[in-house]
């Protein structure tokens, strides 16, 4: 199995080298150069399997001769063995075709967790087998830094960065983070928005004297590991209720389209995904692309929805290039065209094709809250506002209940306990493990939007944490 660049420039490779590479040293985002494609049967023959096992068995159509699959399957059944529910990703029925996959069952309580805890392993597994040591830097909007610390905390290979908009999280989404006090772990308060944190990551991988002498590693969805460890819950999902006999949809709550392209990348295996929804907040870059072709980045605006706000999707960039029929030169004229005038002309040909898949719904904060009343006052379930955001979105735009719907549940009511409580008067109480979450002490650094700031405070803890300092 090897992987090309969505811009082309970048030599392809195996899953190793793109695992510690995270983003392609042109810019663009690693995918297969060609898709593993199942049967029918061979996905029927994946029913009932433990997640663990399931997991191991399509991830491994990824990694080529990276690992077996004895070794693969070893690795996720650690990274799972630890989740508080026995199915792991449990399928819970909200109305006669609606059903709520929830992601959350994980250490930190989000999806994240879903991916990052096997990637830490997979990590460990190749840093090992080489005798290197790496840097991980990672922009968060709230969950994917509590879960890369937590699968890299105290790991003797890995030094972590993590960059957070300061203000711009829940509390406890802070607190996860910051009260992780290992040696090899810092967090950064960057003094603007999730993109600014993003954009701040990418330059440092377009550093190449900067990203070689810190080895430089990705654990936000531009990593390739991260889509394909994401992949395994939408098949158990669809295969639980039906297929791939049974067509099914699936309503996402999105910022950095990450999650839904893994569904997307489900279907391109052969799975019967017939329609995706796109779940936003006021921050709906994505929805006003669909409704409209307008790919237009406004101003990041915070809600109640934090890990949503976010208006340069990353891993649309991997959407892009499939639609554009693979053509490197065209994707990376759109992506640079986006980068310097905040606008990408997506061909109407492209744009079409799109809608015939993805379906985008705008939920305001007024709206969510309603949505997250409405679920415990009629279904008994307390919803976190990401989870609100794609029920609604089911409601909206798939009425007729033609379809059965999965629906991403993508976080733990208690993690945003304040909009839980707005809601529905009730304050969702956090797993035992994290009981005392409050009274820890935290430790991070904030710091400008600077590129120079930010390198150096990530260039000083590697170096403190180098086997060579």
């Amino acid at each position: 199995m090897r992987y090309v660049s969505t811009r082309g420039e970048a030599a392809p490779r195996g899953f190793e080298d793109v695992l510690l590479a995270g983003l392609a040293e042109d810019g663009g985002l690693f995918l297969p150069e060609t898709w593993p494609v199942l049967t029918p049967e061979e996905w029927r023959a994946l029913r009932g399997l433990p997640y663990a096992e399931l997991s191991a068995r399509l991830i491994h159509r990824f990694v080529g001769d990276a690992l077996t699959l004895d070794e693969l399957r070893a690795l996720t059944t650690e990274a799972y063995a630890g989740f508080r529910h026995p199915a792991v990703v449990p399928l819970v029925q909200l109305g006669t075709n609606e059903f709520a996959l929830e992601l959350f069952h994980g250490p930190t309580l989000a999806f994240k967790d879903m991916a990052l805890q096997l990637l830490g392993r997979l990590f460990d597994h190749v840093l090992k087998k080489r005798g290197q040591r790496i840097t991980i830097v990672g922009a968060t909007s709230g969950d994917t830094g509590s879960a890369a610390i937590e699968a890299c905390r105290d790991r003797e290979a890995v030094d972590i960065v993590i960059l957070h908009p300061e203000g711009r999280t829940s509390e406890v989404q802070r607190r996860q983070m910051t009260t992780v006090l290992s040696p090899n772990v810092a967090n950064i308060a960057v003094q603007g928005s999730f993109d600014d944190c993003q954009d701040l990551v990418k330059a440092m991988f377009v550093d190449a004297p900067f990203r070689d002498e810190m080895r430089l590693a990705a654990v936000n969805s531009i990593n390739w590991a991260r889509i394909a460890a994401q992949i395994p819950y939408y098949a158990y999902a669809a295969l639980s209720l039906g297929a791939p006999d049974r067509e099914v949809a699936v309503s996402v709550p999105t910022g950095n389209f990450g999650n839904v392209f893994a569904a997307w990348a489900a279907r391109r295996m052969g799975l019967p995904i017939g329609k995706f929804l796109i779940g936003s907040n006021r921050n709906d870059i994505l929805v006003r692309f669909l409704d409209a072709n307008d790919m237009s980045a406004r101003p990041v605006e915070p809600s109640l929805s934090p890990s949503m706000d976010i208006q340069v999707s990353s891993n649309f960039e991997r959407l892009l290039f499939e639609l554009l029929g693979r053509d490197p030169v065209a994707t990376a004229r759109q992506m640079k065209e986006f980068r310097s005038a905040g606008r990408m002309p997506v061909p109407d040909a492209a744009w079409r094709e799109a809608t015939k898949l993805f379906s985008g719904f705008t939920l305001d904060d007024p709206g969510t809250l309603a949505e997250i009343q409405r679920l415990n006052r009629d279904v008994g379930y307390l919803a976190d506002p990401h989870t609100a955001v794609a029920t609604a979105a089911v409601r909206t735009l798939m009425p007729d209940g033609r379809l059965p719907v999965i629906i991403a549940a993508t976080a733990h009511p208690a993690k945003f306990p304040d909009a839980v409580e707005r809601a529905t008067g009730l304050r969702p109480a956090l797993p035992p493990a994290l009981a005392d979450l409050f009274s820890r002490e935290e430790r991070f650094t904030v710091l400008p939007n600077n590129l120079g700031e930010i390198e150096a405070r990530v260039k000083a803890h590697a170096r403190r944490n180098s086997v060579d300092a």
